[in-house]
């Protein structure tokens, strides 16, 4: 006696399979996103720890820059530019009419516009301390970060890396990180803030190993005999 399947059942099995079908290549799309992720994420470290080593090669560097501050909202578009000389945690940095001196102790700071002179002791062991020299690598601790766009710039291929700060009180929302794929060196830095300002610091000309001199992170107080000394400690 042949037996008749009802249709019903038919209906109600064929729906389960699709239903099981779908659920499978969510989860597939979910492990294999993720996987991406993680293989993104490794990319970028990658090109980050090269950066790092490349930065640390070195016996001293000196970057000429490019400043821009913009608030579209506010209305604010500033651009301004600068130089650094720097070797190991010492540093000369010229910027916005003002001399930084650190000479691994110390640091002064010569503003012309006021003929005053500010000295501090920097705490080396402050994580917190911002110096031009973490600039470089500031990105190795505290962001969550991943590839984003690869640039063409005049030639140069230039590869970003999205870095979003862990810290949730920290006002900036995102950092860019571009990077010279050839080089390995720091092309730009873009800072996106949560209220909208955003600060471009592009790289115009990066020297290493350049011959210093000798005094060159040492503060000569005889060049400034009528300016007013202010010592924080």
């Amino acid at each position: 006696m042949n037996k008749t399947t009802n249709p019903m059942i038919i209906k109600k099995n064929n729906t389960e399979t699709k239903n099981i079908a779908k659920k499978f290549l969510l989860i597939a799309s979910l492990l294999l996103f993720s996987f991406s992720i993680q293989a993104q994420d490794k990319k970028a470290k990658d090109l980050l720890d090269q950066v790092t080593a490349k930065v640390k090669s070195y016996n001293n560097i000196a970057i000429d820059f490019k400043y821009s501050l913009n608030n579209s909202r506010e209305n604010i578009n500033q651009d301004s530019k600068g130089n650094v000389t720097m070797k190991g945690n010492q540093y000369v940095l010229n910027f916005m009419g003002v001399t930084k001196i650190f000479d691994g102790k110390k640091t002064y700071t010569i503003v012309p516009e006021d003929e005053e002179i500010t000295i501090s002791t920097v705490n080396e062991k402050d994580d917190n301390a911002i110096t031009p020299s973490k600039m470089l690598t500031f990105f190795n601790t505290g962001y969550k970060y991943n590839m984003d766009i690869l640039q063409n710039v005049k030639g140069r291929k230039i590869q970003y890396i999205k870095l979003v700060p862990l810290n949730s009180r920290d006002q900036r929302k995102e950092v860019l990180l571009g990077i010279d794929v050839q080089t390995k060196h720091i092309y730009n830095l873009i800072e996106v803030g949560k209220k909208g300002t955003k600060t471009t610091l592009t790289v115009n000309s990066f020297k290493t190993n350049q011959p210093l001199s000798k005094n060159q992170f040492t503060f000569a107080g005889s060049k400034y005999p009528n300016y007013y000394i202010n010592k924080l400690d």
